[in-house]
């Protein structure tokens, strides 16, 4: 008589039933007269799951592990990704599976093993799926109406999920999704996100394009004087300008109130030559918004403290360490662009600027110095090109502005339409990242035979005509406006009221009906402008 565990006694299908009951096996493994193997449930595989989608940053950091002790130990494991053998190490009280690389695309995980209990073992079979490719997204350039809401469309791929402003919206089959947002919306972000958790946003302005805008510049020291502050301000009243340029911000450094950017304390930079609430509401009640222009990268005062300070990465400089000059500036003028401390401080002035009330913020000298790029070096750019760092620089600017609802434009050379590298400003990635361009196109800074005009200086309305076409084909299909600053000054020619208005007419010939006159001294030729049409 056999000493044996009874259920094995048994033949059959009763056998069977046995010593399931006995061992919590649950499957047949194995076929054949006298060597039934039954499969175990086995130990859980920890870390990836069965029909999980995981994006390519989860990929990257998955690890997979099994209870040691369930396990058995690791010499009886076999371990299977896709086929190929996955090492397996002890890792405290768990064993590690080392899994490789995991690509793009569907794997199988298979771990199998024998037990201790005779004719019996287990295999556990994970499905998982890599994906590293954000989903696709679309969104439409709304049509803005007086009449709210305003109406976000778009298409992004079936499997994922979209939201505007933070809210879930329902996508159909083909993917398509359309919500509202409330008129005056100033931006609007649109988020997919897939299975994996792959994310796609994009963002729109829900405002549509900045307003008509006739502006002129006054300089921080100018605001102050009576005279001057006075008459730009009568040409408002007039209703022949509907906006002031008054500069946050100048070409010193010097920031024209007294600002509380601790950066611009630090170094002497904020002044009091103007209250900035004040100024702000003398031009809002004469019937104007107030534009606030900041020069960015030529900063003698940040450039002089900076290397005063040994922080001489913070200044564009020459390839043996040097401060560089280029020869119109001065030693200590330009700042670097690729800093992380230049580029926060201009930023941090634009939020202030903002907060203080300017309705729009205006940058200048968003650029790098003129000349050969062999003679300058930007410490910390890395592997951006001059171009993509400073248009990453206008893009952290709109995004850091985004919650006070001001508009956002960038004063740019007249060649950097054609010729964006020249002085790293192009203009087609540009326009994806402000409501509006204001390129500098002044007769007199064109060298002959510019846009085959013999001598620009003497025909303001051929080379502005001529120029600003270059900006309105990259603007195409965008809500960015071009917004020119025009010539009110004389520099070789005399410019009286006819040839600032010829410019005038050569800017409404491209359909730009905003402008912004430049006179360093700040005294415009009121007879060159006609009145603002109401609406």
């Amino acid at each position: 008589m056999s000493h044996s565990t009874p259920s094995l006694r048994l033949q059959g299908p009763a056998r069977r039933r046995a010593l399931i009951a006995t061992t919590g096996a649950v499957a047949l493994a194995g076929a054949g007269v006298g060597a039934w193997t039954f499969l175990a449930p086995g130990p859980g595989i920890q870390g990836v799951s069965d029909g999980v989608v995981l994006d390519g940053r989860k990929a990257a950091q998955a690890s997979a592990y099994l209870a040691a002790d369930a396990a058995g130990g690791r010499n009886k494991l076999r371990v299977t990704l896709d086929g190929a053998a996955v090492p397996v190490t002890a890792e405290g009280a768990r064993l590690k599976l080392r899994l490789p690389h995991l690509k793009e695309g569907r794997h199988t995980l298979v771990v199998a093993g024998g037990s201790s209990l005779p004719f019996v073992s287990y295999r556990k079979v994970v499905g998982f799926t890599v994906d590293a490719t954000a989903p696709e997204l679309k969104v439409a350039d709304p049509e803005i109406k007086n009449a709210a809401p305003v109406t976000i469309a778009g298409n992004a791929s079936t499997d994922a999920r979209v939201s505007v402003n933070g809210k879930g919206v329902p996508v159909d089959k083909a993917g398509a999704f359309k919500t509202t947002v409330p008129k005056n919306t100033p931006f609007v972000t649109v988020t997919a996100v897939d299975r994996a958790g792959n994310t796609t946003t994009k963002e729109v302005s829900a405002r549509g394009r900045r307003p008509m805008i006739r502006a002129a510049h006054i300089t921080a020291i100018g605001w102050s004087d009576d005279t001057l502050r006075g008459d730009i301000l009568a040409l408002v009243r007039s209703g022949k300008l509907n906006a002031v340029q008054l500069d946050v911000k100048d070409e010193d450094g010097e920031v024209g109130y007294a600002s509380q950017v601790p950066l611009a304390r630090q170094i002497g930079a904020a002044k009091g030559y103007y209250d900035a609430r004040k100024a702000i509401a003398e031009i809002h009640a004469a019937g104007a918004q107030a534009i606030g222009r900041i020069v960015a990268f030529r900063d003698p005062k940040l450039a002089s403290a900076s290397w005063k300070s040994r922080k001489q990465d913070r200044l564009v400089l020459t390839p043996d360490g040097e401060p560089y000059d280029g020869g119109h500036y001065g030693a200590l003028s330009f700042t670097n662009f690729a800093n992380p401390t230049v580029r926060k401080y201009n930023q941090d002035l634009a939020v202030e600027a903002a907060r203080l009330g300017f309705d729009d913020i205006l940058y200048d000298y968003v650029r790098r110095p003129d000349g050969p790029l062999s003679g300058m070096r930007f410490p910390g750019i890395g592997t951006a090109t001059p171009e993509q760092s400073i248009t990453s620089f206008v893009a952290d600017t709109r995004t850091a502005l985004r919650p006070h609802a001001k508009y956002l434009g960038v004063s740019v050379f007249g060649i950097a339409a054609t010729r964006p590298t020249e002085i790293a400003q192009d203009i087609g990635s540009l326009v994806k990242v402000t409501d509006y361009i204001a390129p500098m196109v002044y007769p007199s800074h064109w060298g002959p035979g510019e846009y085959g005009v013999a001598q620009p200086d003497t025909a303001p309305y051929a080379i502005v005509q001529r120029s600003l076409a270059d900006f309105a084909r990259q603007a195409k299909g965008t809500q960015t406006e071009i917004i020119p600053w025009l010539q009110d000054f004389s520099m070789g020619s005399t410019y009286g009221p006819a040839e600032v208005a010829e410019q005038i007419k050569a800017a409404a010939s491209n359909r730009m009906n905003s402008f912004i006159l430049w006179n360093a001294g700040a005294r415009y030729q009121g007879a060159a402008l006609t009145q603002i049409a109401k609406r």
